[in-house]
């Protein structure tokens, strides 16, 4: 695809993002929260309750504004980075189900999608974006960090991500830990191989972006972070129908790093991102 053609493309998709932010960012995930409970619950046929093809194509639609917001960065370096955290996610994933490590002893009970050796062939649908927007959180709210400071503040975010999704993604049986864990079914073992996985993806980010050119991109892209609003929001209220109040109050503080970014105002207007100071 040449220049003109990927310009107008993105320009597209954009103008799609940008006129359906409400209905992508806060309708999706809260439907998607529904059919989670109703599935958990077991109001729903067989075929319906956890439909794997269903949960992609929800997660996928959720995802458009991040990829949206980043395609006009991608370039070969970006791209290569981008490469890098995916085989890495598939071979970190595979290393744990298979041998127990960096997260401890699990295995998923529910197929997401086709699986191939025991990983979700989508799994850096689920994975990198996890990653990618803690980055980009933080590189809003840390403008002027050195690469030290932003990498580890990135870190802390996609751990306080994991301790938001992983309690609810085991209650609603989508993996399971050999014996539990003392954080709802959740084990200690999970949040130290976190550290090692999550640092080596956010160095991978931190290596392919540009720092300038990302950060012209977040200041004109008012809907960069939509895809994070519609992660406190489905986890967030899966949380809240587990009673896993630790990971609602960790939804709560998410919400609160997206507040201050001014980009979302969660009633239903996107709002123009304003220029960093």
């Amino acid at each position: 695809m040449d220049s003109s053609n990927r310009e107008r493309v993105e320009a597209a998709l954009a103008a799609l993002v940008r006129e359906n932010r409400f209905t992508i960012a806060v309708v999706f995930p809260l439907v998607g929260a529904a059919l989670f409970v109703s599935s958990h619950e077991g109001w729903l046929p067989g075929w319906l309750a956890m439909n794997p093809a269903l949960v992609l194509f929800g997660t996928l639609v959720m995802r458009l504004p991040l990829v949206v917001g980043l395609a006009p960065l991608v370039d070969r370096r970006v791209g290569l980075g981008l490469l890098a955290v995916t085989a890495y996610s598939y071979a970190i994933e595979y290393v744990g189900i298979h041998y127990g490590v960096p997260y401890g002893e699990f295995s998923y009970q529910l197929e997401l999608g086709p699986m191939v050796g025991g990983v979700p062939v989508g799994l850096p649908v689920f994975f990198l974006p996890l990653v990618v927007n803690s980055y980009l959180l933080v590189s809003l709210l840390l403008p002027r960090a050195g690469r030290i400071r932003r990498t580890l503040a990135a870190l802390a975010v996609v751990l306080a991500v994991d301790l938001v999704l992983d309690p609810a993604a085991v209650g609603l049986g989508f993996w399971a830990y050999v014996g539990g864990g003392f954080y709802y079914g959740v084990p200690l073992s999970n949040f130290a191989g976190w550290v090692l996985s999550g640092l080596i993806a956010v160095s991978l980010v931190e290596w392919g972006f540009d720092r300038e050119a990302l950060s012209a991109r977040l200041r004109e892209c008012e809907f960069a972070l939509d895809d994070f609003v519609s992660f406190v929001v489905l986890w967030g209220a899966m949380n809240v129908y587990f009673g896993n109040w630790v990971a609602v109050a960790l939804a709560v503080g998410l919400t609160a790093g997206l507040v201050r970014t001014d980009r979302f105002d969660f009633v239903g207007v996107g709002r123009e991102p304003a220029e960093q100071s």
